[in-house]
């Protein structure tokens, strides 16, 4: 081994077999880095990686050969030229065959490109030694061992910083994730926006977290892009009063979750109880970027909901006392205003409820037939109609001291339905106390007659406008 080491061509050679990866492995980095940021300089770098540096090595190995017992002819020269091209020619041949057209999900799509460039440059490394020994008759066992003893050492020193990068490069070549998967590890959940050899890049809505494809690697996180079922599901767990009926507390979340805009039409809601008068909501979305938005929303409305239902959401309960007071001032000013005398309002007032909507909740679903006549007190409310395509159509907009819910009198189902604009309070009169008024109030019942005429025409000429404009 001294008398190895002690050829004047031992060193320089030695420094191009291991300084030449590194340095095409780095400008490799280098290229992709200022490719992804559109920088001017990724052409100059990458003429430098694929053609000035391995010249250049292929340059050096030849000038030690004047240190050898060996005769340079030019015949020699360009017969280690010509090999060198072939072997380029072989591995381009090699990668577009194994990787040009590598299916979908298979080993050849998953593996990462560092592997196949480290490759690359071991065949090219082995190819170099072979016309060294085949056309130049140079003794390369020496330089073998030598090389591989320095391999050793080298990754015995630096284990422990390789060790990670190793385990990122297994991560990158599994692939559990891909950019654009939304991730939930304990460093940061949010959408991966960029991977490399060293680390996943998450956007995590306040800034992208840098995670090391290491700690992925020997820990565990969640791919939230890749759930199971059909559908990515929000999900969020509230909980009620003892007291509360499991059905009505059910009934009440079940009808929130519909009606969440951000519900995927095509899957169902769902509803659990989980004991302890707890309910878990499930609500399928399109993606997790859905999911803060939905729970939100939920949240949100189900405060509403719980209040209309008479229920007890996280300890809280409803103030009928507040309640029936509220009605029975409201309930005098709308008789008032009806021109109705005070018999009417009493038995308005014995048949009314309060009725809380948060914006945007459905007060009445299009095509059904309502169970009461609605006042509004506080807020605004829209008209809308489904055209045949799905799209929602505005019939009009509605404000205090109008009313809703006609057709609860004629048990006829509504060609609009209506859906709180703003936070709405709602007095609602029970069909039969309304009838009752109805009955003795013939101005009244033709007046209310009237409108649900007024509402069907508005709703039968915005679908037949739609209709002419799909045509």
């Amino acid at each position: 081994m001294s008398g190895l080491t002690t050829q004047p061509w031992f060193w320089p050679a030695l420094g191009i077999v291991v300084g030449l990866p590194l340095a095409l492995l780095l400008l490799n980095e280098l290229h992709g880095f200022l490719t992804r940021r559109g920088s001017s300089y990724a052409t100059p770098v990458a003429l430098l990686r694929n053609w000035v540096l391995p010249a250049c090595a292929v340059y050096l190995l030849i000038a030690q050969l004047e240190h050898a017992d060996v005769d340079a002819t030019w015949s020699k020269i360009a017969a280690t030229v010509f090999g060198f091209l072939i072997m380029l020619l072989l591995l381009s041949g090699a990668n577009a065959a194994l990787f040009g057209e590598a299916r979908t999900g298979s080993w050849r799509e998953r593996l990462p490109g560092i592997f196949i460039d480290l490759g690359r440059l071991v065949l090219i490394l082995i190819g170099v030694a072979v016309l060294l020994s085949w056309v130049w008759g140079a003794n390369i066992g020496g330089l073998v061992a030598a090389v591989g003893v320095t391999s050793i050492v080298i990754g015995l020193a630096v284990q422990t910083a390789v060790g990670p990068v190793i385990a990122g490069l297994l991560l990158l070549f599994e692939q559990p994730f891909r950019i654009g998967d939304w991730l939930d590890t304990a460093a940061a959940k949010g959408r991966v926006v960029e991977v490399n050899w060293r680390a996943a890049h998450i956007d995590t809505g306040n800034g992208i977290q840098v995670v090391p494809n290491a700690m992925l690697a020997t820990g565990s996180f969640t791919n939230l892009s890749r759930a199971q079922g059909a559908v990515y599901q929000a999900t969020a767990t509230l909980t009620f009063g003892a007291e509360d009926p499991p059905g009505a507390v059910a009934a009440a979340l079940l009808s929130v979750a519909t009606g969440l805009p951000t519900r995927l039409p095509t899957s169902p809601a769902k509803v659990v109880a989980v004991g302890e008068a707890k309910y878990k909501v499930s609500v399928p979305v399109p993606s997790p970027a859905d999911e803060g938005r939905t729970r939100a929303l939920l949240l949100h409305r189900a405060w509403y909901a719980a209040q209309r239902a008479g229920l007890h959401l996280d300890g809280t309960s409803p103030k009928p006392k507040t309640a029936k007071a509220y009605v029975d001032t409201e309930v005098q000013r709308i008789a008032a205003a009806l021109g109705l005398v005070e018999e009417a309002a009493t038995v308005m007032a014995q048949g009314g409820r309060q009725l809380l909507y948060a914006e945007g909740e459905i007060i009445q679903a299009v095509n059904s037939v309502p169970e009461a006549v609605g006042f509004i007190t506080a807020g605004s409310v829209g008209l809308i109609v489904y055209a045949d395509d799905g799209r929602e159509l505005s019939v009009g907009r509605l404000g205090v001291g109008d009313y809703i819910g006609g057709t609860s009198l004629t048990r006829q189902r509504m060609l609009t339905g209506v859906v709180a604009l703003t936070d709405t309070t709602i007095v609602a009169i029970q069909r039969d106390a309304m009838n009752t008024v109805v009955q003795h109030n013939p101005r009244l019942a033709r007046q209310i007659g009237g409108v649900i005429e007024m509402r069907r025409k508005a709703a039968t000429d915005a679908l037949a406008e739609a209709a002419a404009g799909v045509r």
